[in-house]
């Protein structure tokens, strides 16, 4: 459940669910919930759909991830990536609480939550912070668990651009070296337990650029939460 802090700072959205209008609901309402929001078996390590009874895609075991596990609310599809776009670009960050119930309704996410030493946001850029006003990723993590939410430990050192039009390798190549470690504070990661939080997870090059740089600073486990996943490997 989102925090109280959060619930007090963000009002909600509109009492009329958004997918259907039905009046009075929640921002989304029960039925277009069940409708849309069915769980959906995936991999363990990255998040993409499988078929029912297999753990772990063939990408992962031929080539492991950065992460432990990886977990995935819904697919990037409608209704989810117009919602998601009300977030970031129209200026609704009440979302983030709707957002949150879906995510920490996944299974698996309570036991990764309750194993977390701490929850690092994905960083924005500070321009792309400046434009949004807020870093959806953030609202996201402090929606989840405020007081372990680390704001500031994981950076973001330099812009990356737009991903979209570039294949998996040009953006594992894009984002290399695009993060690291308050070095003040990079010693609070030693043997932690650490869970990523993002909106929106596509090919993992971003999380996994990320994941490695929290290893590389002592984390003992990383592990990651999403509220989408598109269909990218």
């Amino acid at each position: 459940m989102p925090s109280a802090w959060l619930q007090r700072w963000m009002p909600e959205p509109p009492a009329r669910c958004a997918v259907c209008g039905a009046w009075p609901a929640r921002p989304l309402c029960e039925g277009c919930a069940a409708r849309f929001g069915q769980a959906a078996h995936r991999c363990r390590r990255c998040a993409l759909p499988l078929p029912a009874g297999v753990e772990t895609c063939g990408a992962c075991l031929r080539e492991p991830p950065p992460l432990e596990a990886c977990l995935a609310a819904v697919s990037y599809a409608y209704p989810w990536s117009g919602l998601v776009a009300r977030f970031k670009f129209s200026g609704q960050p009440g979302w983030a609480g709707e957002f949150a119930r879906r995510m920490a309704a996944i299974p698996g996410c309570t036991e990764e939550l309750a194993h977390a030493d701490m929850l690092l946001p994905m960083p924005l850029a500070p321009r792309r912070l400046a434009q949004r006003g807020f870093n959806q990723a953030l609202l996201l993590a402090r929606a989840l668990d405020r007081p372990r939410t680390q704001a500031r430990l994981l950076l973001r050192l330099r812009e990356t651009g737009s991903q979209t039009a570039l294949d998996r390798q040009a953006r594992q190549a894009n984002v290399g070296g695009a993060f690291g470690l308050d070095p003040l504070r990079a010693r609070e990661l030693r043997g932690a337990a650490v869970l990523l939080v993002d909106d929106v997870m596509t090919s993992g090059a971003s999380l996994h650029a990320a994941a490695r740089a929290v290893r590389e600073a002592g984390a003992s486990r990383v592990a990651a939460v999403v509220l989408a996943r598109t269909g990218e490997a």
